[in-house]
Parts: structure tokens; C-alpha cells; sequence
């Protein structure tokens, strides 16, 4: 649920109009961009009664400039650009004519939801080849951008070129399993062709999944070859770790094939029904962003692997409603206080076939969210987590003597978030692991016996992932917050341990970086992107120098946002004090252009406010249903309530065992700041979110409907009781030991509070929040006699995914608000 959330909910966006920056940092180049401040300034007419403007922390004051100091600067550059004749594109050398306003080009939400897309190239799946020669990306087809092809940019020649096409390889109709599916959904994996790849070791082939079969590609000789024609699918292939096998899942069991000999060897014979080989359950691919469930030593002689018995898990029978059918779907689903799979761990020897099953403990209700191999592939680790997400273990096990080792310990009176920051170092001496334990994320070393050498990082900010260690230069790198949580960055400590309150910053442009760094350290992929930036990508050396673009998608006459460049609307960044004057709360405020004097605008409140996500950032976000509503002359105003990421523990646990509380009066301070502003109309405030925030949708609705005049709620829960366990329990606990708190969190008791115009929508093929949700939610409308809309979107999963779709429900979103507020 937490990485859909992500995807569907609108934006994150400026400091000023996107007509001065752009163009400026589009010619800039790596000059570095002014930084975002969190001493932000509150608006001056608000009302005393309102909350107070903020006095940012000691670290905040340390971010580097305010907002009005960024506006003035970028203003200021915007013009001397523009009054310079000699308009030159750095990359080209071509003179580039100033971009003009097309008044002719209307942005519709047709032109928003179609080809090619207004963000400009977006490569997805980079990787830098083995031997970090090249750098290789899908990118769509010209023609039809969910149509994906592999392409590369490589290093020496400094040339992109297509390096293999999916129609090469298979030109047709895809048919995907129903394993295959879920997977897709769960991934939020959406178009064909290649979709997925992967390296040999040497780098000398490749590995597609396509159609259910697999395909092996040799890049020198350019020719394919199709290495299985089964009428069974095979899933979650891989190459073994030198590159002689290639394995799979078939019919619930684990198959490897020799490459050289073609030889296949079925190593596991016992899945059938309830058992599933090397398979990972429901909650371990939504919940644990764990997608796997087999892992492959490095010598290539072992695969450790799950046994999963899913024979205790409630089997949830279900209509997927299409337009042309309905498919009756029974659907094993763990529901919140129901009964998990039944896991065992274990280790096959791929020349024997023998297989020796590891002892995880007497209680068998737990969850293994992580295994990792040691590099001397002599030692196997997991992660072992108790039911209750209060405790977390790494054990290490031997595969000679079987015995085991807890190597760390993690406890919380809450709950422990997961992650993917343990690394094994080469020495086979120590490891590299994330904690919270004191209230922010943070980086530790420890050695195999599981006794701390020493603490990374240190301070009140968040690291977001561990990215490399360079073993021999001593340093190790990471993205994080250490400057401002509204922005993410390279960082690199010594992993000597000194001065972890002192990191060193690596990239020089203000806003998100994700990064991934070669094999061998030297060079890394950054893609990064700004609240005025597209998404660019651009190869890096470890100390940050920029090397190239790879990716530049420079904004120019010929960029498909071209014509619709200035009526992009930047907002303004805030942040306003919680109702209890103890938190700070970010916002960020969209406001139409040409605004009339002493007119009022209606406001919709665009809304997430679940765990593991964060909008208001410093984050390109485009032209989407946002940029169409501050057109129609509606505000747009999000809020991070707490909660939320990224932020600490302090920040995100006081929604522990009570959820659609602390969260709701959150949202309503920010009501009470907006109700503030001059240019708002009070009584036309309405808000509008999907999945946890079609959940927030109905709770501001059904309980602080003085505020929340008109709603629409997508795909909404309604009752935590019919939501997955592992997310579930992870913040409202067992619903045993918490009766209460699911009563009161659920939006059932509070359907009598409705007295605004309300709006659901769903998919009537959502096997993630079930279409239930909204059917229960209907009939307690009904029972109180209350009014309300209603939209179902046949065949459609929880992503709502597919332009005709899209432009439907915006259209009908759009439409909802316009009836009641204007």
C-alpha cells in the first residue's frame, strides 16, 4: 500500500514560478541551484488566532537560504539570461529562441495523460553494466512510450544507442501468469516488452523475461536465444552470481538451468497447493518491498529459499467486476489478527539437491522480511521479526556446523521500520546496519560477533539509504536529510567512525538525489530532479564531479512541456505549528495565476497522510491533476501531517494504535491557516486523496465536517480489521490487544457525521484495498440515510492505471467540485 501512495498522489512542487527557473537551471547546467530554506516566513495576515508562525530549529536555521532570498536570485538570473541575444545550448552549440507562451495550447487532462509525456525522457531501470563500461535504461518506444526497449550510453564512445529491441526478441501479444501479474502490481510495474534485465557477471549477456518464457541475449554477437518453451510461466528469474546458470520459478518450485549444456535441473519437487518454493508471500511484496523469495551464494553452490504454506491464511473469495465479465477470484489474503503463512528457511546444495531446513525458533508466527548471503558464502543472514513489529533480529547461521549467532537486536514500545542498509564487508569481518533506536536513522558498524565498532552518522536528521562503501578508500556513502528534510543528497563518513555529526556532501544541486554507483565505486548514476527541474539523469565521479549527462532533458522549444511552460505554477513552501504548539508541520500552497484582488478562491486540500510517505518536498512534480485544477481557479494546499517520513520516530509514532486522529487534527491546523488568508473562501474548502488518503478523505468528512465542506475519497480503507496484516499491526497492533483503537480508527462510527457532498470511487478489481471497503462504507451510508456520490471503475486495480481511466476519474473529480463550489 505505502509505495502506491507515493505514485497516485499529486506533488510536490516550488518556490516561485517555474517561468524563472526552468530555463535558467536548464542552461546552468551542474552550476549549483540556490538551496531551499525551512526558516520559512509565514504569511503576515494571519490571524492571531490562527496557529503561530513557526521558529525553526537550531538545524533548520543551518539550511542555507530563505525563500525570499531564492526568488530574488532566480528572478534576477531568468532576466539576465533573457537579455542576453546569444541564447547557446550548451550541449548542441545551437541557438536556442527564448521560449514563447503558446496561447493556442490548451493544457487538457487528455494532453496531460498522453504521449509523449510532459516530463520529457524518463529512462527507467538503470544499471551500470558489470565492468561499468556502460550504462544501459529502458526507454519507451517513440511510438507507444509503454512499449519498452533496451538502451545504452557508453562511456568510451559517449554515444546512446538502442542495444537490444523487444521485438527482437518477441513481437506479439504478451500473456503473463496470474503469479506474474501480482508481482507487476505489486512492483507497480506497468508496460511491456522488456520490462526487466539483468546482467551476467562478466557482463557479456543478458537475461529477459518476456511472455513468460525467458531469453538470453549475447551482446557481442547480438543474438537471442530462448531458453525455455514450457507451457508453464516461469517467474523471478535470475542469473546465478558467475553467470553459468539461469534460475527460476515454475509451478511453485525452484528450476535451474545450465547455460553451457542447456541441462535443466528441477531442485525443489514438493510445491503444489498451499506450498510455494522460493515464492514470497502477499505482505512480503506489498508490505515488506520484499519480492523475492530464493537467494543464490556467491560461489554459485547454494540457493537459500523459502518454504511458504499458505494453508493458514483466510481465503478471501472476491468479484473482479470487468466490463465484459466477472471473474469469481479466491484470494488468499491475511486480514489484521488473522493467521499468517507458515514460513521455513533453508538451504538446497544445487549439485546433490540436498536440502537442510534452519531452525528459526519455536514460534512460528513471525516474518523473515530479509535474507542475505555472507560474501564467503560459508555463512547465511535473516532477518527475523516478531509478529508485534516490535523486535527485530539479524541472525547469521553456518552452513558447516549450523549453528547460529544473533549478531544485533532491535526493540521499540512502537514499531521497527525496515530497510535495506546491511551490507557485508569484503573483509568477512564486519557489517554495515541501520537503526533507529535513537529516534532518527542512522548508520553503525559492526563486526561478526555482533559488538558495535562504532556509530556513522549522528544528528536530528534522517539518512534515506546506504549507497556504496568503498572498503579501500575508507568511506562510506548514502543518500539523506542531514541539510533539510524537505530535500535528499549524497553524503560520504569516514568508516573509521570519526565525526559522524559531520558529514560530507557530495552533490551540489538543491533537491532529490537517488543514486547508484558502479561496481567498482568510481563513477555513480545520479537522477535528480527539483520542484522547478524535470528529472534529469547524469554520471558522476564519487567526488561528485559530473562527467555527463545521460539524460539531460533540458527544457527547449522542442521539449514536449514546451508549450504549456508558462502556465506551470510553483507553490510556496510553509509551515505552520500543531494544534498542541509542539510540532512543526510542512505545507506547500498552490495558488492559480492572475489572481483577481479581493476575489476568493476555493481550496482543495490534497491529501495522503499515511506512514512511509512525504509530499511536501523539494521534488519535481509537472503537470498533473494539480496544474489542471489551479487552472479552473480552485487553491491546491498539501500538508505533511505527523506520521509521515522522514522525520524521525517522535515525528511518526504518536500514531501508534489510534490512526485517522493525531493526523486529522493536523490537516485541520492547516484549514485554520488557510482560513487565515484573505484571498480563501471558508466554505469552500474541500479535500480530496486516495488509498490512506481516501481513508483521511472520509474522517475529515465524517468528523470535522466544519472545515471539509466537499470530499472525494479513492479507493479508500474503511475498516482496518479488512486491511493486511503486517501493515496493520504494524501501527494499530493485534486488534486483540486493541479493541478500542480499531474501533476508533475505522470511519464506520462516524458515517452520521456527513454533511457535505461526498464522493468514493474504486476499482472493482482491487485485490490490495478490497472493493469490500467501499461496499461496507455504502451500506452505512445508506443505513443513516446520508447522500452520497458513487464511481466504480471496472477491471481496475488499486494504481487506477491507464490514460482513458485517468482522464475519466479526473474529469470526474474535477467535476465533483466544480457542482458544489462554484
Amino acid at each position: 500500500m505505502k509505495f502506491i501512495m507515493t505514485k497516485i498522489l499529486f506533488s510536490l512542487t516550488c518556490l516561485l514560478s517555474t517561468s524563472f527557473y526552468i530555463q535558467a537551471l536548464a542552461d546552468s547546467e551542474v552550476k549549483e541551484a540556490p538551496q531551499i530554506s525551512t526558516e520559512i516566513a509565514i504569511e503576515k495576515n494571519t490571524e492571531a488566532s490562527v496557529e503561530k508562525s513557526i521558529e525553526v530549529d537550531t538545524k533548520e536555521k543551518s539550511t542555507k537560504q530563505s525563500i525570499a532570498t531564492v526568488t530574488t536570485q532566480l528572478k534576477q538570473e531568468f532576466s539576465e539570461k533573457n537579455a542576453n541575444s546569444n541564447n547557446t545550448d550548451k550541449t548542441t552549440g545551437k541557438t536556442v529562441m527564448p521560449i514563447i507562451n503558446d496561447t493556442t495550447n490548451e493544457l487538457t487532462l487528455e494532453r496531460i495523460y498522453s504521449s509523449p509525456s510532459l516530463n520529457g525522457q524518463t529512462p527507467k531501470s538503470l544499471q551500470f553494466s558489470p565492468d561499468g563500461s556502460r550504462v544501459t535504461y529502458l526507454q519507451g518506444k517513440t511510438e507507444d512510450s509503454n512499449h519498452y526497449d533496451l538502451w545504452e550510453y557508453n562511456l568510451a564512445s559517449k554515444e546512446h544507442k538502442l542495444l537490444v529491441d523487444s521485438q527482437v526478441l518477441f513481437d506479439g501479444s504478451e500473456t503473463l501468469s496470474d503469479e506474474e501479474k501480482s508481482r507487476r502490481e505489486r512492483q507497480r510495474v506497468y508496460g511491456f516488452g522488456i520490462m526487466e534485465y539483468q546482467f551476467s557477471d562478466d557482463g557479456s549477456a543478458l537475461l529477459f523475461p518476456i511472455n513468460g518464457d525467458i531469453y538470453h541475449y549475447h551482446i557481442a554477437t547480438q543474438v537471442a536465444k530462448k531458453l525455455t518453451q514450457t507451457a508453464d510461466f516461469e517467474t523471478d528469474i535470475k542469473f546465478s552470481p558467475k553467470g553459468n546458470f539461469v534460475s527460476y520459478i515454475r509451478a511453485q518450485n525452484i528450476y535451474i538451468l545450465n547455460i553451457s549444456s542447456g541441462k535443466e535441473t528441477q531442485l525443489t519437487r514438493d510445491g503444489k497447493g498451499s506450498i510455494k518454493n522460493g515464492m514470497s508471500e502477499f505482505v512480503a511484496q506489498e508490505e515488506m518491498d520484499r519480492m523475492t523469495g530464493y537467494w543464490w551464494s556467491p560461489n554459485e553452490k547454494h540457493i537459500a529459499f523459502l518454504q511458504v504454506d499458505d494453508a493458514p491464511v483466510e481465503t478471501i473469495i472476491r468479484n473482479e467486476i470487468y466490463a465484459e465479465e466477472i471473474a469469481l477470484i479466491e484470494q488468499k489474503y491475511p486480514t489484521s489478527g488473522t493467521d499468517n503463512v507458515t514460513l521455513k528457511l533453508a538451504i538446497i546444495d544445487i549439485k546433490d539437491g540436498n536440502i537442510q531446513f534452519i531452525d528459526t525458533g519455536d514460534n512460528k508466527d513471525i516474518y523473515i522480511p530479509r535474507v542475505n548471503w555472507l560474501n564467503d558464502s560459508k555463512r547465511l543472514s535473516y532477518q527475523w521479526q516478531s509478529r508485534d513489529q516490535k523486535t527485530l533480529k539479524l541472525i547469521s547461521y553456518n552452513l558447516k556446523n549450523r549453528r547460529q549467532n544473533t549478531l544485533v537486536t532491535e526493540t521499540s514500545t512502537h514499531w521497527l521500520n525496515l530497510h535495506h542498509d546491511l551490507r557485508f564487508l569484503k573483509d568477512n569481518k564486519t557489517f554495515i546496519w541501520a537503526s533507529e533506536r535513537d529516534g532518527y536513522k542512522h548508520l553503525y558498524h559492526y563486526n561478526l560477533n555482533g559488538k558495535l565498532i562504532a556509530q556513522l552518522t549522528k544528528g536530528e536528521w534522517v539518512v534515506d539509504s546506504l549507497a556504496t562503501i568503498d572498503e579501500k578508500q575508507g568511506w562510506v556513502y548514502f543518500t539523506g536529510r542531514a541539510d533539510t528534510p524537505l530535500e535528499s543528497h549524497l553524503y560520504k563518513v569516514p568508516l573509521s567512525g570519526k565525526f559522524p555529526e559531520h558529514v560530507q556532501n557530495i552533490s551540489k544541486r538543491n533537491g532529490v538525489h537517488q543514486v547508484m554507483f558502479s561496481k567498482n565505486n568510481e563513477n555513480y548514476i545520479d537522477n535528480f530532479s527539483n520542484i522547478t527541474t524535470p528529472e534529469q539523469v547524469s554520471l558522476h565521479a564519487a567526488n561528485g564531479e559530473q562527467l555527463t549527462w545521460l539524460t539531460e532533458n533540458k527544457v527547449s522549444p522542442t521539449h514536449p512541456i514546451a508549450p504549456y511552460y508558462d502556465d506551470l505554477v510553483s507553490p510556496e513552501f510553509g509551515a505552520i505549528t500543531s494544534a498542541d504548539e509542539k510540532t512543526t508541520l510542512y505545507y506547500k500552497l498552490y495558488k492559480p495565476k492572475d489572481m483577481v484582488p479581493g476575489k476568493k478562491y476555493p481550496v482543495i486540500v490534497n491529501v495522503y497522510g499515511g506512514p512511509q510517505a512525504q509530499h511536501v518536498i523539494n521534488k519535481w512534480q509537472g503537470f498533473d491533476l494539480t496544474q489542471y485544477l489551479l487552472k479552473q481557479g480552485y487553491i491546491v494546499f498539501q500538508l505533511d501531517n505527523r506520521g509521515t517520513n522522514h522525520r524521525g520516530t517522535a515525528f511518526e509514532f504518536p500514531i501508534y494504535e489510534g490512526l485517522g486522529q493525531l493526523e486529522i487534527s493536523d490537516q485541520i491546523s492547516g484549514v485554520k491557516y488557510l482560513q487565515s488568508l484573505s484571498y480563501v473562501d471558508k466554505d469552500s474548502i474541500g479535500i480530496y486523496g486516495h488509498s490512506y488518503g481516501g481513508y483521511m478523505t472520509l474522517m475529515a468528512m465524517f468528523k470535522a465536517g466544519e472545515y471539509f465542506k466537499a470530499g472525494v475519497s479513492g479507493a479508500p480503507v474503511t475498516d482496518w480489521r479488512l486491511y493486511d496484516t503486517h501493515y496493520t499491526e504494524r501501527y494499530l497492533n493485534h486488534p486483540s490487544d486493541n479493541i478500542a483503537g480499531y474501533e476508533a480508527s475505522s470511519v464506520l462510527p462516524y458515517v452520521a457525521g456527513l454533511n457535505g457532498p461526498l464522493m468514493i470511487y474504486h476499482g472493482m478489481a482491487d485485490d490490495n484495498v478490497l472493493f469490500t471497503h467501499s461496499t461496507k462504507l455504502m451500506k452505512a451510508l445508506q443505513d443513516e440515510g446520508k447522500l452520497f456520490e458513487l464511481m466504480t471503475y471496472p477491471g481496475s486495480k488499486h494504481s487506477m492505471n491507464g490514460k482513458k481511466v485517468k482522464m475519466h476519474l479526473n474529469t470526474t473529480i474535477v467535476d465533483f467540485f466544480d457542482r458544489h463550489f462554484k
